[in-house]
């Protein structure tokens, strides 16, 4: 049994921000023009793992400070002028 396989729409896939890297039902592939590559190496998933969960983290964090942004300040007690 091969490890590639036809490059498939990326609809069911999550993408590693800009890269070739798509992460497909937990499994970390490599995908070009001709097809894709399972990624299997434990140390190579692992760091592929690691970036996915910072760059989670830092959406994130900007989808926060963007929803921080879009709500009117709250009035602080004690400060009316």
């Amino acid at each position: 049994m091969s490890s590639r396989t036809p490059s498939s729409p990326l609809a069911r896939s999550e993408r590693l921000a800009q890269s070739p890297v798509v992460r497909r039902g937990g499994q970390w592939w490599l995908v070009t023009r001709s097809g894709s590559i399972l990624a299997t190496d434990p140390t190579f998933t692992g760091e592929l793992d690691r970036f996915a969960g910072a760059m989670a983290a830092a959406d994130q964090a900007i989808a926060d400070l963007r929803s921080q942004q879009a709500d009117p300040p709250t009035p602080h007690p004690g400060l009316q002028r």
